[in-house]
């Protein structure tokens, strides 16, 4: 199922921000979308809301409408919509996509870090110089700091992950060694 309904949710954001173009609406829509995000990851109620097939959809509907009453009209349709489709459970993932579909149309490419502590300026300068040479369109560097990692890092783009982290070496290595 989850892959039906990622491809799904890539079609509404792709229809929504073609909408929210033609509208000129697409920062405000970006930001109600966003919100939307935020509240499903920050809210457990909301998403086991969004995933409830118990609760009616005009039910869902009034619970929204206070939630977000302060979105774009154009938002609040879309909502509607997709709601009225039974097809809200899939909301954080449309958003999602919205916001990668949206970077994407303006040449934005987020790249995260991830690394065993905080990399300095020049580390960080001679990674993204690197990543800049092979890609086409501005770097938007996220880094996070997984201390599992021992050392090294791991550059994680699109759906491509390099792993020069010193937990992946050791992984290679005792593969090798227990062959």
């Amino acid at each position: 199922v989850e892959m039906k309904s990622t491809k799904a949710a890539s079609r509404y954001a792709k229809s929504f921000l073609e909408l929210a173009m033609e509208q000129n609406k697409v920062e405000q829509v970006a930001a109600d979308l966003a919100y939307v995000r935020a509240v499903s990851k920050e809210t457990k109620e909301f998403a086991i809301l969004l995933q409830s097939p118990v609760i009616n959809a005009s039910k869902k509907l009034d619970i929204f409408s206070v939630l977000f009453g302060h979105f774009d009209s154009l938002t609040t349709s879309f909502i509607r919509l997709i709601t009225n489709n039974r097809r809200e459970y899939m909301l954080a993932e449309i958003a999602a996509s919205f916001e990668a579909q949206w970077k994407a149309a303006r040449g934005i490419v987020p790249v995260t870090i991830i690394s065993a502590t905080a990399l300095d300026s020049a580390t960080k300068e001679s990674i993204t110089k690197k990543i800049q040479a092979v890609v086409t369109g501005s770097l938007e560097i996220n880094e996070i700091v997984d201390e599992s990692l021992i050392g090294g890092f791991i550059v994680r783009m699109e759906d491509k992950q390099m792993d020069a982290s010193v937990a992946s070496q050791f992984n290679n290595l005792k593969q090798r060694l227990t062959r």
